[in-house]
């Protein structure tokens, strides 16, 4: 029986406000067996590339801080990824297979609850792509945009944290649909690419502005049909006073708050009954059943060009802590993406 050490990032024990590299630790377990037991159901996968996400922060903490449960320290973190079937004990799979979804942050992963992943047909695209556009992050932005949101062409669209890993599918997104979009982001790398790359009509580096709210008038003077909340907290309170009637918020996300023992405040929520705006937040798995519609739509936008994605790779499983960290100082300039394995 093949066994082979295999490197892994643990949580070394739970987190209070930012995470640091020093809470992960790089460690060898003993080894891992590269073949499954007799009659097991699982998949034995090398983990090839691995997604570093927001929500993963809530998982560090002790309490419940976010809608899957707390990671337990001293075992690897767990996250979503891209991997390649050594063995499998489930019908779904078989040797050879590529699959994305969820896996753990190490070499080889066990993974018992197969049914989490979906099996990459099309490979004639990056296959870091199904970290991102073609994954959980391009899920998030469709269902959050088109289901959530039920855009109509010439709306009014504001999308904040808009170069990130979601942002930047559903600026574009809507600019396909024939929408007004405008773009906040925190560096001026970050707001070009927003303008030149993406296709927004206009951006705007957040951390440049005094007045948040002023900002949102100058951009949005007839105000804001659809809001795509990635940041919460202060952006979310300029926001509120500048909907339109009958508008719409989508709530993917709330990164500005997601280190914070004390969430910020957020004064200006009459505005939601005074223009009968509609405010939802979602959870991506709960739309996973639309993904062979959304790779219809989004695979051929891929192949003629008519949408990008930009990614930021780190390199090795060892960079993965410095990698998730950079995440909330925002370091990264789109997805972010770790490279454990080159198929």
């Amino acid at each position: 029986m093949a066994q082979v050490k295999n490197k892994q990032i643990v949580l070394k024990n739970y987190v209070n406000g930012f995470p640091k590299e020093s809470d992960m630790l790089i460690v060898t377990s003993d080894t891992i067996n590269l073949n499954l037991p007799e009659g097991s159901n699982a998949v034995l996968v090398k983990n090839l590339y691995l997604s570093c996400d927001p929500y993963i922060r809530g998982r560090m903490s002790k309490t419940k801080g976010s809608y899957i449960d707390s990671f337990t320290p001293g075992s690897p973190i767990e996250g979503l990824g891209v991997a390649k079937v050594l063995e499998s004990g489930h019908s779904n799979f078989k040797k050879g297979d590529l699959v994305w979804g969820g896996t753990r942050w190490e070499e080889y992963s066990v993974l018992n609850a197969p049914e989490t992943l979906f099996k990459i047909e099309q490979t004639d695209v990056p296959l870091s792509y199904y970290t991102g556009i073609l994954g959980m992050p391009g899920m998030t932005a469709y269902a959050g945009f088109y289901e959530v949101c039920s855009p109509k062409k010439g709306e009014y669209v504001f999308v904040s944290a808009a170069s990130g890993a979601v942002g930047q599918l559903v600026g574009q997104f809507a600019k396909l649909l024939g929408c007004y979009v405008v773009g906040s982001a925190g560096t001026k790398e970050k707001v070009d690419l927003l303008k030149n790359k993406f296709g927004y009509d206009e951006a705007f580096n957040y951390k440049e502005e005094q007045d948040l709210d002023a900002a949102l008038k100058r951009y949005f003077p007839d105000g804001i049909d659809i809001y795509f909340e990635n940041v919460g907290g202060k952006m979310l309170d300029a926001v509120l006073p500048n909907m339109r009637l009958n508008s719409r918020i989508s709530v993917c996300g709330m990164i500005s708050q997601y280190n914070q023992e004390q969430g910020d405040g957020v004064r200006n929520l009459f505005h939601i009954i005074t223009k009968s705006v509609l405010m939802k937040g979602f959870i991506v798995t709960h739309f996973y059943h639309m993904y062979p519609k959304y790779m219809e739509m989004v695979m051929p936008l891929i192949k003629q060009g008519k949408i990008c994605y930009i990614e930021d790779i780190a390199e090795g499983l060892e960079s993965a802590p410095t990698a998730l960290v950079g995440l909330f100082s925002g370091r990264n300039v789109g997805k972010q993406v770790v490279v454990v394995a080159r198929e």
